[in-house]
């Protein structure tokens, strides 16, 4: 039999073959304390029952589990020879009859990695904490199962644990006999079943609602994290969101929260952002703020509970047959927890975000070789792990948006709420959801899907002004393009607004028309006669999923007066489009740089500002010309101290430029200034350094050789957590010494010693863009090594070594070249493997494009 890599094929023939009927989970943590014993990897008993039938009688198949070994395997009561059986990742079963009974008693291994049963030792107080992330396919790391998520079940776990701990899963549990015992669930898929274990600090709260036909929801919350961050938890925020989105989702899909409570588990070293499993939410611990964080940072977390609750029906209720239509539940989730972020909590700007920072994540992706439909072809299950990419998530999330625009939100809603009723505790695919849009907007959806969802690619609007003899618009039309590669035209309904200064000098919209866009040109006839603007901006209002270009007119008008406009969303959509224009080689980095520079002092919306400090850090890095770097640098760290220092005390804008200011400072002088208010030697009015900060003050300090080991100790004895250590190993690693980043390679890619958390925070020390001669050897060892990596390690590490490592500040022909040798001499290389080494190529060959620009 195969690997751990499960196929589609392989999964369909299972799913027409094997119905379930329960399981029964008995997990056994009590092993997760104690000392270590250095003999192998550390395990607990894991025993589960399968009550399964076969419309084949006689036929055979398998279940999954992996595992380091199996005591006893029994089918229909006959025991089966775990030797001869099971192969390290597949019980097979032959033999089946009509109904079946499957019972397995494994020893399981408790990961580093975050994919199964995760064990934490807290480093501040020795406390261990458990959870378990299963999504694609780790659910069978920890019990035995049909490991796809078209073979739902209902579930009944039972866990032993260690004296003073704390069980929870999906249903409701009480502990008796010193067994933890759990209600089941209703019939849900392996993936989102879940346990959380250990000495959590864990605070509860209710929920209520009353429905129109008199009947009453009440719906337990809790939420949980480590003892060590319980002072800083702020569980009143967090239950506020929650029960905002709870009456906005009751609101909206007429079909009440079916999972009974509601807990939010907020777990450290987690791989994700969070996880969807009904009734126990996790989420990564880092949204559990240590210290003063920005307005952006709240909202964040807000999204992503919002984002989370939506899968309660949007994938959890309702579930893809296979991971080709991931976006039947990811795609709806991201447009959903915008919707209500939108529509229920305080962040009534979540739109402007939207359009900022989770399109950028779908431009970049639908941009790269990699890119495809949002209605993907995933083969296995390695293909499954890659998809959770932007265009599963943000382009189909944007492609949603249109949609409503397309057919209106009151009949996009009322198919929601249909497919809810109509496919409740069942699977689906792409045709369901299209059948029940088609009822209620009355529109032929086959067009619309095959043009957004079947197809790859992103189109660029520009538009195109003719002025007449008297100084008005004579004609206003929109020109639609596509990439060579992905020549797809689609169907766009866009708002195009007109802009110019008032008397007052601001830049501000005195026309708007909305029109479908149709092909290569479309003409908008509202808008002639319309005075002579300095600004069109199509896509106004963020309606479509489109790059936006500028005539040069409008473009002129950018570079002088961008800061005045004082639609924060329009200013927001003109912000990407520079950006995008700067990646696509169309706008010299350093004139994107200088614009950054000219207007990001007046940006009021936070979120906005913090993304343009990173993309101009990522101008400075990778597209500007190399022999302007220098100088580029000096200005912009001029221009985040002016900033800073002409903030408003204490506000999160000031927050924000001194964080920018770190991530750029590199002159003696700057170096000096983080020094000194690290050591209370140097003050700017207002800001705090608290313990977030000075380590973000210590990361430049490190990296350019000021703070030594010694000084990164005494800071980790000042902030012993896990937190801390985290921090610690990032500093520790970017020091600028060959010693240094040989030892950090070393524990990466030659060894499985560090956990998650710790690989990824040794790789952000590792890769320092001021010491690309020092990091020059690598290149060559990248290259050698990754093939050996992605075989050995789990697939998340082997991701991040992957990504994380490649040499892309060797920005130079010759790494392209030696990327294009690798490629073609390991043309067998998994597909997974092959995908990242692709996507990293053409990031770098991007990088060249617009270095190529910036020289000329």
């Amino acid at each position: 039999m195969p690997g751990e890599n499960l196929t589609r094929d392989e999964a369909r023939e299972r799913a027409a073959l094997l119905s379930v009927d329960g399981y029964e989970v008995s997990l056994d943590l009590r092993s997760a304390v104690g000392e270590e014993t250095g003999d192998g990897p550390r395990t607990f008993r894991s025993v589960t029952t399968i009550r399964f039938r076969c419309n084949e009688p006689g036929a055979s198949s398998f279940a999954d589990l992996i595992a380091p070994s199996v005591t006893s395997v029994s089918l229909n009561g006959r025991d089966l020879d775990p030797g001869q059986v099971f192969d390290g990742s597949r019980i097979l079963l032959e033999d089946l009859t009509a109904e079946n009974e499957l019972v397995v008693d494994a020893r399981c291994a408790y990961s580093r990695t975050g994919e199964g049963m995760h064990r934490f030792v807290d480093p501040e107080d020795g406390e261990v904490y458990l959870y378990t992330q299963y999504e694609p396919a780790d659910s069978r790391r920890v019990f035995a199962n049909f490991e796809q998520p078209d073979l739902k079940a209902p579930f009944r776990f039972e866990v032993r644990a260690p004296e003073g701990w704390t069980v929870w899963s999906n249903g409701v549990g009480e502990r008796t006999d010193g067994v933890w015992r759990f209600a089941e669930t209703k019939a849900i898929s392996t993936y989102i079943t879940c346990v959380v274990a250990g000495p959590y600090h864990y605070v509860t709260d209710s929920y209520s609602r009353t429905f129109p036909d008199g009947t009453t929801l009440e719906i337990p919350l809790g939420a949980l994290c480590r003892k060590g961050l319980a002072p800083y938890f702020d569980s009143d925020d967090v239950f506020l969101v929650t029960k905002q989105g709870l009456d906005f989702f009751h609101d909206h899909v007429d079909y009440p929260y079916p999972f009974g409570k509601y807990d939010q588990a907020f777990v450290p070293e987690y791989n994700l952002g969070a996880m969807e499993n009904p009734g126990l939410v996790t989420f990564r611990e880092e949204y559990i703020f240590r210290g003063k964080v920005t307005k952006a940072s709240y909202e964040g977390r807000a999204n992503v509970i919002l984002h989370e609750m939506a899968h309660m029906w949007f994938g959890d209720l309702v579930t893809m047959e296979w991971w080709d239509d991931l976006w039947l539940k990811e795609s709806f989730a991201d447009f959903m927890g915008a919707f209500a972020l939108v529509g229920a909590t305080r962040f009534e700007d979540g739109w402007i975000t939207f359009a900022n920072r989770r399109k950028a994540w779908a431009y970049r992706a639908d941009q790269l070789p990699s890119t495809h439909p949002i209605t993907a072809d995933i083969r296995d299950l390695q293909d499954a792990k890659l998809n959770f990419d932007g265009i599963t998530y943000a382009k189909g999330a944007s492609v949603l948006k249109q949609l409503v625009a397309y057919v209106g939100q009151d009949a996009f809603l009322e198919g929601a709420r249909r497919y809810f009723k109509r496919h409740a505790y069942g699977n689906t695919r792409l045709g369901d959801l299209l059948s029940v849009l088609e009822e209620t907007s009355g529109r032929d959806m086959g067009g619309w899907a095959r043009s957004w969802l079947q197809t790859a690619g992103v189109n660029s609007l520009t538009p195109q002004v003719l002025l007449a003899a008297d100084g008005r618009v004579d004609e206003l039309a929109v020109v639609q393009e596509a990439a060579e590669s992905h020549p797809e035209l689609r169907p766009h309904r866009v708002a195009v607004g007109l802009y110019r200064r008032t008397p007052e000098r601001s830049l501000e919209r005195y026309a708007r028309a909305e029109v479908d866009v149709d092909g290569a040109r479309t003409v908008v006839g509202e808008l002639a006669g319309a005075e002579a603007p300095e600004l069109v901006l199509v896509n106004d209002d963020d309606l479509t999923y489109c790059k936006i270009r500028f005539d040069e007119t409008s473009l002129a008008a950018l570079r002088e007066h961008l800061g005045t406009m004082t639609d924060p969303l329009a200013r927001a959509l003109c912000w990407s489009a520079l950006w995008n224009m700067t990646r696509d080689a169309l706008l010299p980095a350093r004139e994107f740089v200088e614009i950054v520079l000219r207007f990001s002092g007046r940006e009021s919306d936070i979120g906005v500002l913090q993304m343009l400090h990173a993309w101009a850090n990522s101008a400075l890095v990778h597209y500007v010309a190399p022999g302007w770097r220098e100088t580029g640098g000096r200005l912009v760290a001029e221009g985040a101290l002016r900033e800073l220092r002409a903030a408003e005390p204490g506000s999160e804008h000031q927050l924000a430029w001194a964080r920018f200011f770190a991530t750029v400072a590199s002159s003696p002088e700057d170096l000096r200034l983080l020094r000194g208010l690290l050591e209370g030697t140097e003050k700017v009015d207002g800001l705090e350094v608290d313990q977030e900060l000075r380590w973000a003050f210590l990361e430049p300090l490190a990296a350019h050789g000021v703070a030594d080991e010694g000084v990164l100790a005494a800071e980790l004895a000042r902030d012993d957590t896990a937190s801390g250590k985290r921090h610690q190993v990032r500093c520790l690693a970017a020091r600028p010494s060959e010693a240094v980043k040989a030892q950090a390679w070393a524990q990466v890619v030659e060894s499985d010693a560090l956990s998650n958390a710790l690989v990824e925070a040794t790789i952000a020390g590792f890769t320092q863009a001021s010491q690309r001669e020092l990091l020059a050897p690598y290149a060559e060892r990248y290259f050698a090594a990754i093939e050996r990596v992605w075989e050995e390690r789990s697939i998340q590490i082997g991701m991040d070594v992957v990504r994380g490592l490649f040499p892309s500040l060797q920005d130079s022909p010759g790494t392209l070249e030696a990327t294009d040798a690798w490629l073609a001499a390991h043309e067998g290389a998994a597909p997974a493997l092959r995908r990242l080494v692709l996507e990293a190529r053409d990031d770098l060959a991007r990088a060249l494009r617009a270095q190529a620009l910036a020289n000329d």
